[in-house]
């Protein structure tokens, strides 16, 4: 069982608006065994929608549509699959009377142009929106059936679970996917290392990666008819996939690099302190982000001013002024500091230029310098990261946070 997801909406095609609809609908069809073929996004144009609908129904028996549902002249998708299915829009009074109680539930008027979204192409059937004022839509496009959903998130999901999850085919089939993420090298460098499993796509498990926030994951996906079938095989590649990349690998699905970090000190029931300048305390953040992390995490200084790292962390004067805020030594004192002052099992530093400006021919934008205290030594790591400014600061939060996990694995 296949089927295709369209996203509609100028917003999206713009990139002002990410398309979180698509990937989440993705999801939910993979749990019941259905699998996305193809994602696609068309702006507010009622015959390009139309002909998306059109072209995915010949393609697979299930199109989801998020989008344009609303009731202003920019939302065309209702008109769009009247369009697809040769149709005309129909009004429906239980609609209409559900839009008009919305409104009075929340003592409004109801305008008059919230009456297209009571309007229904001719052999369709509305379905309920729990939290909005758009009824979703289902019809049939030869074959293929048809389901219309609002653009918000919350609509939508809501609307999937409560009246188009149920009205899915049974595939006969059950997936697995597993999530491996890894840090140390980069994508080219991890496909060559499972080059032999990613040669088929079209067989019962496939193999893929993907790169975000520096971080390279490996997909795997596998298929059966029985779900322990699918389950076995999808844990016995990432078995595989582990075993080859040894300390590259962070963790599964979201344990990513904080939470790896986390996990390992929790178990070590060891502490974590942060002294940051250039990364402005974003390792902090990334730290605790995930749930019970003052299990491990004491606190952290932001160090941006060299006045503060004189003063908080007690780095020699003489030693900024000789060689610099951006400098191995700085790194090192400011890690030891760190930890002297928080009484931490480890200390990270970071000291770097960020960009865009300050950098010069001996130290670069991008450089960075990664302190890391504990079990009494202190080791310094330097980077040159590319720019641009935001991708520097979140690459040097995301090294430092790898040097700790190394140093934390068992030997």
């Amino acid at each position: 069982m296949k089927a295709i997801i369209i996203a509609v909406g100028d917003e999206l095609l713009s990139g002002t608006t990410v398309d979180t609809n698509s990937a989440y609908l993705a999801e939910a069809l993979a749990l019941r065994g259905i699998e996305t073929i193809a994602h696609r996004t068309v702006g507010d144009n009622a015959r390009a929608i139309a002909d998306a609908i059109a072209d995915a129904a010949e393609q697979a028996p299930v199109v989801l549509v998020s989008g344009g549902l609303g009731p202003t002249k920019d939302d065309l998708t209702r008109q769009a699959l009247a369009r697809a299915m040769g149709c005309d829009l129909v009004p429906d009074e239980a609609c209409l009377a559900e839009i008009e109680a919305f409104f009075a539930r929340r003592g409004r008027q109801m305008a008059e142009v919230n009456r297209i979204q009571a309007m229904v192409p001719a052999g369709a059937e509305p379905l309920p929106n729990a939290f909005g004022t758009a009824p979703g839509l289902v019809g049939r496009v030869g074959e293929a059936a048809v389901f219309v959903m609002p653009g918000v998130p919350l609509e939508m999901r809501r609307m999937f679970a409560d009246a188009v999850g149920p009205r899915l085919p049974e595939s006969g089939l059950s997936i697995a996917r597993r999530l491996l993420h890894t840090y140390g090298t980069g994508e080219s460098d991890i496909g060559a290392m499972i080059a032999d499993l990613m040669g088929e796509r079209d067989g019962a498990v496939t193999v893929g990666t993907t790169v975000s926030a520096g971080l390279v994951s490996v997909r795997i996906t596998a298929r059966a008819t029985e779900p322990d079938d699918a389950r076995r095989d999808a844990d016995a590649i990432l078995d595989d996939v582990r075993g080859r990349l040894g300390t590259l690998a962070v963790g599964t699905e979201g344990v990513t690099m904080a939470p790896a970090v986390g996990k390992l000190l929790a178990e070590r029931g060891q502490t974590l302190a942060t002294a940051e300048s250039c990364t402005g305390g974003m390792i902090g953040q990334m730290i605790t982000d995930t749930p019970g992390a003052s299990a491990y995490y004491l606190g952290g200084i932001v160090a941006y001013a060299n006045e503060v790292k004189i003063d908080r962390l007690g780095v020699d004067a003489e030693l900024l002024r000789a060689e610099g805020a951006v400098s191995e030594r700085v790194a090192e004192a400011m890690a030891l500091g760190c930890a002297g002052c928080f009484g931490s099992d480890w200390a990270l530093s970071v000291t770097g230029i960020a960009g865009p400006e300050g950098g010069t021919e001996a130290k670069p934008v991008g450089l960075v310098y990664i302190g890391l205290a504990g079990e009494g030594r202190c080791a310094v790591h330097r980077h040159v990261f590319p720019p641009p400014r935001r991708q520097v600061r979140q690459r040097a939060a995301t090294a430092a946070l790898n040097h700790l996990r190394l140093a934390l694995l068992p030997r």
